[in-house]
C-alpha cells in the first residue's frame, strides 16, 4: 500500500510534467514546423534511454536485447507518426481540446487487446467503449457546426498510440520491458532525423530557453513515469494518469488563452468514467474465501 502510494504521487507529478513539455511543444511548434518540434523532442528521449541502458546493472548490450526487433520497429514508426499528430493538433485546436479527445486512448487500447492479443473482452468492457465514444461525440457536436478536420489529428494519434500500447504489451510477454522502452526511442529519433533535419528552421536566441526547458520537461517526464511503474501496481496509479487533461487545460487556459467549453467537460469527464469503469472491469475477480 506505501509503494503505491508513493507510485500514485509519482504518476501525478509525472501527468503534471508531461502537460508542462505539452505546453512547450504547443508554444514551439507555433513558432517552427511540428517535424522540427518533434526532432529536437526525440533526441533528448534517445539520449536519456541510452544513459539508462548503460547504467543497466546486466550491462547495456544484454538489457537492450530482443527478438522482437520487428515489433519495435514497427512501434517506433507508429510513435513517431502519433506524436507528430499531436503536436500539430495542439497548434489547430489547442491543447484542451486535442488532450480532451486523446483521452479516449486507454479505451482504444481495450478495443484492439481482444483481436490482436487475443483477450476475451466482457460487455462491461465493450460497453465502457462506446461510452467512451458518446464522449467523443459530445465533444465533437457533430452537425452543429463545430466539427472540424483538425479534431482528426488527436483522434488518429490515439488510434496509433492505442495500438502502439498494444503492441508494448506483446512484446513484453516473453522478454523483459526495456527493450520495449529502449528501442522505439532510439529507433524513432534516426527515422524522425531523417524526415525532420531537412526542415531545420534556425532557432531565435529567445527561444532557445524554450527549448532548454523542453528537453528538461521530457527527461523529467519519462524519467516519473519510469519510477512510478518500477514502485507500484499499473493498476492502482493509471487512473491518476487522467490527471494530465486538468494540468494541461490549466496551462491552456493561464498560458494560452484556450477556453473550456461546457461540452469538452461533459465529454471528457464521461471518456475518463468510461475508462476508469474498463480499467476496474479488466481487473480479475477476488477468490472467495476459503473454509
Amino acid at each position: 500500500m506505501t509503494q503505491n502510494r508513493k507510485g500514485i504521487l509519482l504518476m501525478i507529478a509525472a501527468v503534471a510534467a508531461f502537460a508542462v513539455q505539452d505546453g512547450f511543444s504547443r508554444h514551439l511548434a507555433g513558432n517552427y514546423n511540428t517535424l522540427m518540434v518533434v526532432m529536437l523532442r526525440y533526441w533528448v528521449f534517445a539520449a536519456f534511454v541510452i544513459m539508462l541502458a548503460l547504467r543497466r546493472p546486466e550491462g547495456a548490450r544484454t538489457a537492450v536485447q530482443s527478438n522482437r526487433l520487428w515489433a519495435h520497429l514497427m512501434r517506433a514508426v507508429l510513435l513517431v507518426v502519433e506524436i507528430c499528430l499531436m503536436v500539430w493538433g495542439y497548434t489547430m485546436i489547442g491543447l484542451i481540446n486535442a488532450l480532451a479527445i486523446f483521452t479516449i486512448c486507454p479505451l482504444v487500447v481495450v478495443a484492439l487487446s481482444g483481436p490482436i492479443l487475443g483477450e476475451k473482452l466482457s460487455w462491461q468492457r465493450w460497453a465502457a467503449v462506446g461510452i467512451g465514444m458518446a464522449g467523443v461525440l459530445i465533444i465533437l457536436r457533430p452537425g452543429f457546426g463545430v466539427f472540424s478536420w483538425p479534431a482528426l489529428l488527436p483522434i488518429g494519434s490515439a488510434v496509433l498510440f492505442g495500438t502502439y500500447s498494444v503492441l508494448t504489451r506483446l512484446t513484453t510477454r516473453d522478454e523483459p520491458s526495456f527493450p520495449a522502452f529502449f528501442w522505439p526511442a532510439v529507433i524513432g529519433a534516426v527515422l524522425i532525423t531523417a524526415i525532420g533535419l531537412p526542415h531545420w528552421q534556425a532557432i531565435t536566441p529567445q527561444d532557445w530557453g524554450f527549448v532548454a526547458c523542453y528537453a528538461a520537461t521530457s527527461i523529467l517526464s519519462n524519467w516519473l513515469l519510469q519510477k512510478c511503474y518500477e514502485t507500484a501496481e499499473a493498476s492502482a496509479v493509471q487512473p491518476f494518469a487522467y490527471l494530465h487533461i486538468v494540468f494541461a487545460s490549466m496551462i491552456g487556459i493561464t498560458v494560452f488563452g484556450e477556453t473550456l467549453a461546457v461540452p469538452v467537460i461533459l465529454g471528457t469527464a464521461l471518456i475518463i468514467v468510461a475508462g476508469i469503469w474498463a480499467l476496474w472491469n479488466e481487473k480479475p475477480p477476488m477468490e472467495a474465501p476459503h473454509d
